[in-house]
């Protein structure tokens, strides 16, 4: 047993200063994703009310008058496309995913400008698992997890190890999300 505890000691030591970065990460984007009805964790996005008198109803010439809309705003630079995604209302793309909503009847709309939140955006991209070698970090570090939760196990002994206080919390910590799944789900 003493054995154990000494390699469970060296690897759940040196395997966690491996993964800190990767912990620190995923902390961060779980606790942003976790909030999403609260904020949008990946962007600022700031609404501002445009106005028109350019006729922005379908037409030939509709492209044109699109154009010089965007002219006014500032915006032309930015243009993507557009499309009318009901009768007498347009969208119209921006660079960097903004856009603009118009009612064509009024020439009034709100333009939403969205800009990238620093850390966040770049935590939760990699959240995401954005390509395979990343899915291969991602569950080598869950593996890694499952390896803390086990050599965790034989660190400490007697009445604060697994057979007294640690074991309780062990049992509460299986109990909880058992709890949270029945009254939930």
């Amino acid at each position: 047993m003493k054995t154990i505890r000494k390699w469970s000691r060296i690897l759940h030591r040196d395997i966690g200063f491996f993964f800190v970065g990767a912990s620190i990460i995923y902390g961060l984007s779980g606790i942003a994703l976790n909030h999403l009805k609260d904020w949008n964790p990946n962007y600022h996005v700031k609404l501002k009310s445009v106005e028109t008198n350019i006729d922005l109803h379908k037409s030939p010439e509709v492209k044109t008058n699109v154009l010089n809309f965007l002219e006014e705003q500032g915006l032309r630079n930015d243009y993507k496309s557009y499309y009318y995604p009901e009768p007498g209302y347009m969208k119209i793309f921006l660079s960097g995913g903004s856009s603009i909503f118009m009612d064509v009847e009024t020439g009034t709309g709100t333009a939403e400008f969205l800009r990238r939140r620093q850390i966040f955006y770049q935590v939760n991209f990699l959240h995401y698992n954005p390509n395979a070698w990343w899915m291969w970090f991602s569950d080598i570090f869950a593996g890694a997890l499952i390896l803390f939760a086990i050599t965790s196990l034989f660190m400490v002994r007697g009445k604060k190890g697994v057979v007294g206080r640690g074991g309780i919390y062990i049992a509460l910590g299986i109990i909880l999300p058992i709890v949270f799944l029945i009254v939930f789900s």
